[in-house]
């Protein structure tokens, strides 16, 4: 079976921005387009990530609308949503589209507006995000996503000791990274006293411990690994990509904080690109909290459980450390635009691995993983991504 590759990627700069979802869509289609060497008549398919359009702004079907914006009518089209994990979804069913033979050339990328930009506030904004909590037994209660990621985090407090200044860390690291990104929302450094005496959002949660709500765009096209000499683009290859689920709501859960779908998904990554966590030269993870990126390096392998804590204090995912993560800036500073940020990583990887990636570029990158989750980390997708020889 042939393997997938990406030719081409672009992204719009997150954060604000007064302009349609076509208008910043086609930003980032065109730029993944141009950067592929590739024509509108090339792409067969397209395959969209858009997670709020329906309930913030009131448009859906979406995935024509953009596609007729962008001149590619005519293709087979679909949106996916699968809250934060929307776009990487969408990713996945790109590359097994490609794979198996359906698809040639597939279009793929997403977009969201999550500022007040659309018109709602930040307490409209989180009340739509809490949709992803459970209907029944969570909504109801008046849970919110920092307020479910303070429960995965002070459980993984109480079992291992992590600490606020720890958590902090994070987002110092993360800023630190951010500055030498373009596209990132927030591109400049942060200390750790910034982020304790930050508003506490949730406990052990300060406003700094917490990414943005972002508006952008993101896009890159996937070709079977034996078209990529057609061309101009570089040409990464998809080594893998593991999709699983957890339970939902937070109380049926095994345990809250081995994240349980990241564990398996990255299992069935690493098995399709035949990896280790110590084959890993870099990765993108999904820091919506802190506390989030510190679940997620345990659970991809690169740190033991109960050690992730300390990874950043002590320097081992910054971009010279053993393990760079969110070189991006991550979530937390470059930004979170939902349907966005699943392909936006997959961006990231795509530059790292072609050594394009400017003062953030990670030294030997060979093999990068994506990890995005969605909702209460009930859905994980995870990519391996190697360049080629």
């Amino acid at each position: 079976m042939s393997r997938a590759t990406v030719v081409g990627a672009g992204m719009t700069e997150f954060g604000p921005h007064d302009r349609p979802l076509e208008e910043l869509f086609a930003d980032a289609a065109f730029a993944s387009i141009d950067d592929a060497g590739a024509t509108l008549d090339e792409i067969d398919a397209f395959y969209f990530g858009n997670a709020l359009g329906g309930q913030a702004e009131g448009d859906t079907h979406l995935a024509p609308k953009l596609a007729t914006h962008v001149g590619l009518q005519g293709i087979p089209c679909q949106r996916f949503e699968d809250a934060c994990a929307t776009s990487s979804n969408a990713f996945k069913h790109a590359v097994q589209a490609v794979e198996s033979g359906v698809h040639d050339v597939a279009l793929v990328g997403g977009v969201e507006r999550c500022t007040p930009e659309t018109g709602l506030g930040t307490g409209e904004m989180t009340e739509i995000f809490a949709s992803a909590a459970h209907r029944q037994y969570e909504q109801p209660a008046g849970l919110t996503f920092p307020g479910v990621f303070a429960l995965l985090a002070k459980r993984h407090m109480h079992e291992y000791g992590t600490t606020e200044a720890q958590l902090a860390e994070v987002a110092v690291k993360n800023h630190h990274h951010g500055r030498y990104n373009p596209n990132a929302h927030f591109g400049r450094d942060a200390t750790v006293e910034e982020v304790l005496e930050s508003p506490t959002v949730a406990d052990p949660f300060h406003l700094m411990d917490c990414c943005p709500f972002s508006d952008g765009a993101s896009a890159v096209v996937v070709v079977a690994d034996d078209l990529a000499e057609n061309f101009a683009g570089e040409p990464v290859s998809v080594a893998g990509v593991g999709h699983s689920t957890d339970a939902v709501p937070l109380a049926d859960k095994a345990s809250l904080t081995e994240t349980r779908a990241a564990r398996d998904a990255a299992a069935e990554a690493y098995a399709q690109a035949d990896v280790t966590p110590d084959d890993v030269d870099f990765a993108e993870v999904h820091d919506c909290f802190t506390g989030a990126e510190v679940l997620a390096i345990e659970a991809l392998g690169f740190f033991e459980d109960g050690t992730g804590g300390r990874a950043a204090a002590e320097g081992r995912t910054y971009l010279d450390g053993d393990i760079p993560v969110n070189p991006s800036g991550g979530l937390k500073a470059k930004g979170h635009p939902i349907g966005a940020t699943g392909t936006a990583q997959i961006v990231e990887l795509t530059g790292q691995l072609r050594g394009d990636a400017g003062r953030r570029q990670v030294e030997g990158a060979a093999t990068g993983v994506a990890h995005n989750l969605g909702g209460d980390a009930a859905t994980t997708v995870v990519t391996v991504m190697e360049a080629r020889t």
